[in-house]
């Protein structure tokens, strides 16, 4: 069985026999917490490589566990809610979900979403392998243990502001378009759907540019992309 380990959090039975019989079938580990407590002490125990959350538990509600993950874990969270407002899909991701199904949605999809997850993982593993500090002015990014400090203190990214971080880091002083960034962190997004572009690029903003006017990091290339300046 593969050593991949997924974390489903899920209140609705019918939904998450579904879920889990569709990861076992595809050789998942996984584990399977039906409240938002429970899930937050598996999420510790179990250390899962991806997290799919319902945002509608019967204790807390999802976004507070998305936002206690993300005091101190990177892992990837997929959110599979029935909650289709626009701005419930910002909020949830302006939190730190790194994507956001809609229910109802096509296990293929889910499967899919999962995937990609773990290629952005693996793509920082591997492209960091050797190169183990970056430095930039009072930025720096300790590739080996996956994170970013500013002026000594630790930033607090998700797994998608960090993926962001990271290949703006490796292309300093490079204009990188919008098509290139959907392309390379939400492949299997249509390249016109930007808002977990735009709600990642305003939560990396807010955490390198704290109230300096001096400090500046993201370029903004209006109708064309982003880059990164070197301090």
């Amino acid at each position: 069985m593969s050593k991949t380990r997924i974390l489903l959090v899920e209140d609705d039975q019918e939904v998450g026999r579904l879920i889990t019989m569709t990861l076992k079938a595809n050789q998942y580990q996984f584990e399977w917490a039906r409240d938002g407590q429970t899930a937050l002490a598996s999420q510790r125990l179990f250390q899962p490589a991806v997290i799919l959350l319902d945002l509608g538990l019967p204790d807390i509600d999802g976004v507070l566990v998305i936002e206690k993950i993300r005091q101190n874990q990177l892992t990837p969270i997929i959110v599979i809610s029935a909650r289709s407002d626009e701005t419930d899909k910002i909020t949830a991701l302006d939190k730190g979900a790194d994507d956001y199904l809609i229910k109802p949605f096509s296990i293929n999809e889910m499967l899919a979403r999962i995937r990609v997850a773990l290629r952005r993982k693996a793509y920082l593993e591997n492209t960091h392998d050797e190169q183990r500090i970056y430095q930039n002015g009072p930025l720096k990014i300790d590739f080996f243990s996956q994170t970013a400090y500013l002026d000594q203190q630790s930033l607090n990214l998700t797994e998608t502001t960090y993926n962001l971080l990271c290949l703006l880091a490796d292309n300093t002083a490079k204009v990188l378009t919008h098509g290139f960034l959907m392309r390379t962190l939400w492949p299997d997004k249509p390249l016109n759907d930007t808002t977990s572009l735009r709600v990642a690029i305003a939560a990396l903003r807010k955490e390198l540019e704290p109230e300096r006017e001096s400090l500046k990091f993201i370029k903004t290339h209006i109708g064309v992309g982003y880059s990164f300046i070197q301090n």
